[in-house]
């Protein structure tokens, strides 16, 4: 674990991880996101050397995902299609509707409950822009939810015997 100053520069972080790139010692590379707003993580995820990239953000390992060839995956969608396989959920052929399209979640998920070797559902993404989100919702057997909006999911949106995984992080009150 390298803990660095929220003020470093791009110009350091991209040193530093240029520095773990060739490190023989060093075999992953995760970087913490967020990143203080002054650094483009776009820039520094991209400077993670694909072979040490083990969050699965590089652009080679998100290619590599989406066409099943072997590659990190982000975290929490592998994690998801893990839970799934743990506890026998049927996703071959099932609906599946993922709601938010970031990269870290909602992009990776569609790609994998798509994949044929995978879970190889019929897949679709709903997002702040989609209309009817709820109809799209009611529609799936197994509907994920990444949006970071607690509590957008109603019970009328999920139709009886659907199967229901929140990702959700956002932090909310706790009133007791």
């Amino acid at each position: 674990k390298i803990e660095l100053d929220e003020n470093i520069s791009t110009d350091s972080l991209l040193n530093e991880i240029e520095k773990l790139n060739n490190d023989s010692e060093v075999h992953g590379i995760l970087v913490q996101l967020p990143l203080p707003k002054h650094i483009d993580a776009e820039q520094i995820l991209n400077a993670v050397s694909p072979q040490k990239d083990v969050d699965g953000f590089h652009p080679i390992n998100v290619g590599r995902m989406a066409i099943g060839l072997p590659a990190f995956i982000s975290a929490t969608p592998l994690g998801i299609l893990t839970l799934l396989r743990r506890y026998n959920i049927a996703t071959k052929g099932k609906k599946c509707v993922v709601m938010g399209r970031s990269n870290i979640v909602g992009k990776p998920m569609v790609q994998l409950m798509l994949q044929k070797e995978g879970a190889d559902s019929t897949v679709t993404c709903v997002h702040s822009r989609t209309q009817n989100i709820a109809e799209e919702c009611r529609s799936a057997d197994i509907l994920i939810a990444a949006l970071g909006q607690p509590g957008f999911v109603t019970a009328d949106m999920v139709k009886p015997g659907a199967v229901v995984i929140d990702v959700g992080t956002t932090r909310v009150p706790d009133a007791s």
